[in-house]
């Protein structure tokens, strides 16, 4: 493999820590590099820098002979500016020749004289600079991408920008693409056709994305930035997990052994005249020496501590809808829909952007009528929304203004807290509690927006793509939020780990109106769409008399197909199901040595004291056993019917 381009002793900084401290990095033809790091470790201006904007403080790239594009991490804005123009612009001259050429064509109809001859000169200049290939790439790519070439930016929503936007660096036909959260915005289809079109792409890919099953799939090497460096791990995403765990243990362990010899050296210089007449004056130097390391080292950052501020339980059922259909003109977004929704449920809304999930949970919530059918709605409901826009935010309000409304003390979990105390869960220090939200990242403005949503009392949470942008150690942290949650949550994400993880049924948005339930997460929807025509765990909304064994909300019978397909456990269930051997083995391993010390002919001429805790022990042990063995017995049950 050829190297494409070469990043050595880099360095950058925009405050106290570097983002770069004497970085080396070395990409080579055909790789899929993914870049992982926490929020505001420097994963974007690392892209930046490689994409020629943003210029080293030190150290040197070498990308020359290259052509490089970066997919940047938010969708265009919305203008006037039709899609054939925005995606011109990347081929510089050749691009604007095309964009004004195009612009010309739809005015040729007119008649105008001036339009006809600046008609033949666009045309000339475009056949000297060879530009109809570059025409026909457009063209190319924009039917790839099934983009309408005179639709108006102001016209897409957010997903159809992404695709825009990825247009607009694939035309270039770069060597080295960068994507930088190229699966924000993009509904599941569209990111595993994404992920088949990065598979065959002929050059590099270097890609920072917050999805895990995306960077399963592509990438053949992870490539870390932690405090400045940046660190290589061949092989797939769980070989990395595991190697940068290891090496966080053994870095702990070394800083113990540093930490304890600095403080033995401290003690040392501290001891009385005696011991300072007689010291080694070449041990005070290396004691300075260790001093300036200790003061140099840039410690891990924390992991986040997420709580939610749950309320008073809501009613038992928080939505009940029969034969619910809703429709805007000649558009359905619910067709004869019967949903029953129970406290403590986890659904999951899955379809293709503009399908219509934040129309029916605007029609769950109350916030929207619908156009008929039977809808009842619970009593005490108490929610938090999670807006993907992140409209709850101001910009020009600090993160502490934003998350605590102007107070310095705030209730959280019933008791007060100090605003920039609650903010460090999240992990924000107090200066950087005071920085405005504009001047934040993507991942730290939906941090922001967790700590906002999480602070008031709710038994309702909807979260509307609330990953983007997250780092992997606080998406995780979310998902264990999620599932300790007593109350219900209503989740829209195009995650397919994240939707699997935490969701215990999905709607499932299959077009026209027709919204289907399918118990448990993304790959139950798979195995449901593979044997669409077979009995399956799902709930179709166009079905108002359903056969008898019809697994319809609230029935006691379930169809056959059920039986065939292994139910998934939740993700609480299933690590608890994970972790019941080892701690099963535990107590089996205690229980012996106990019953070993009992069974032995002096135990009982020992005092009451010393028996009476170790028979107290051994009767807690059988009892807790006994349940721990009859909780797998009942939990492989689940995981086998």
């Amino acid at each position: 493999m050829s190297t494409l381009l070469q990043l050595k002793n880099a360095q950058l900084s925009f405050g106290a820590e570097p983002i770069l401290d004497h970085a080396d990095f070395v990409v080579e033809h055909g790789e899929r590099v993914c870049i992982v790091g926490r929020n505001g470790a420097g994963k974007s201006s690392l892209m930046k820098i490689i994409d020629g904007e943003l210029q080293l403080d030190a150290g040197s790239l070498n990308v020359s002979g290259i052509r490089v594009a970066r997919l940047p991490q938010d969708p265009p804005a919305q203008s006037d500016d039709t899609v054939y123009d925005y995606v011109a612009e990347g081929l510089a001259e050749v691009g604007a020749l095309l964009k004004r050429f195009h612009q010309i064509s739809l005015l040729l109809a007119d008649g105008n004289e001036e339009i006809l001859d600046e008609f033949g000169t666009v045309q000339q200049a475009l056949e000297a600079r060879d530009g109809w290939q570059f025409n026909t790439v457009i063209e190319q790519v924009l039917t790839r991408l099934k983009l309408d070439p005179d639709a108006t930016l102001a016209q897409l929503s957010g997903g159809w920008l992404r695709r825009v936007a990825l247009a607009k660096a694939l035309v270039v036909q770069p060597h080295v693409l960068l994507l930088d959260e190229p699966t924000n915005h993009l509904d599941i289809n569209m990111v595993e056709w994404l992920e088949q079109q990065l598979m065959d792409f002929n050059g590099a890919i270097i890609f920072i994305s917050h999805d895990r099953a995306f960077i399963r799939n592509l990438a053949t090497r992870i490539v870390d930035l932690d405090r400045g460096q940046l660190q290589s791990f061949p092989g797939d995403y769980d070989a990395y997990l595991a190697e940068k765990q290891r090496l966080l243990e053994v870095e702990a362990t070394q800083r113990a052994e540093f930490d304890k010899k600095l403080a033995q050296e401290e003690v040392w210089i501290r001891q009385g005249v005696k011991a300072r007449r007689t010291r080694n004056e070449g041990r005070v130097r290396a004691l300075q020496a260790l001093r300036q390391q200790r003061a140099q080292r840039r410690e891990l950052l924390g992991s986040a501590r997420l709580n939610v501020s749950e309320g008073a339980r809501s009613g038992k059922i928080v939505f009940s809808g029969e034969q619910v259909n809703l429709a805007f003109g000649d558009n359905v977004i619910i067709r004869d829909l019967d949903l029953t929704i129970q406290r403590g449920d986890k659904i999951a809304f899955v379809g293709p952007n503009g399908c219509g999930k934040s129309t029916l949970i605007k029609v769950i919530l109350h916030q929207l009528e619908a156009d008929s059918g039977n809808v009842k709605y619970g009593t005490n409901i108490k929610v938090a929304y999670f807006d993907q826009h992140r409209a709850a935010l101001d910009p020009n309000k600090s993160i502490a203004d934003n998350v605590g409304d102007g107070k310095q003390d705030v209730i959280h979990q019933g008791r007060p807290r100090h605003i920039l105390s609650y903010l460090q869960d999240f992990l924000f220090s107090p200066k950087q509690s005071q920085t405005p939200v504009k001047a934040l990242s993507g991942g730290e403005r939906n941090r922001a927006l967790l700590a906002k949503l999480f602070l008031p009392e709710s038994n309702v949470l909807v979260l509307d793509e609330p990953t983007n942008d997250l780092d992997v150690d606080t998406l995780e942290l979310l998902e264990q939020i999620i599932n300790e949650y007593k109350g219900t949550v209503l989740l829209v994400s195009h995650d397919r780990e994240f939707v699997d993880n935490t969701a215990s049924s999905i709607l499932l948005f299959e077009g026209q109106g027709v919204i289907s339930e399918v118990v448990g997460g993304y790959e139950d929807v798979q195995y449901y769409l593979k044997h669409k025509s077979a009995p399956v765990a799902a709930v179709s909304s166009t079905k108002k008399n359903a056969p008898e064994g019809t697994n319809q909300k609230g029935d006691k019978s379930e169809p056959k197909g059920l039986a065939e397909r292994p139910k998934k456990l939740s993700y609480k269930l299933q690590r608890e199901l994970e972790q019941l051997p080892a701690q099963i083995e535990q107590m089996e391993s205690e229980l012996a040595t106990l019953q070993e010390q009992v069974n032995d002919p002096d135990f009982f001429n020992r005092t009451h004291e010393h028996t009476e805790p170790v028979l107290a022990r051994v009767s807690q042990l059988e009892e807790t056993l006994m349940k721990a063995l009859e909780r797998w017995d009942e939990l492989e049950q689940q995981q086998g019917n």
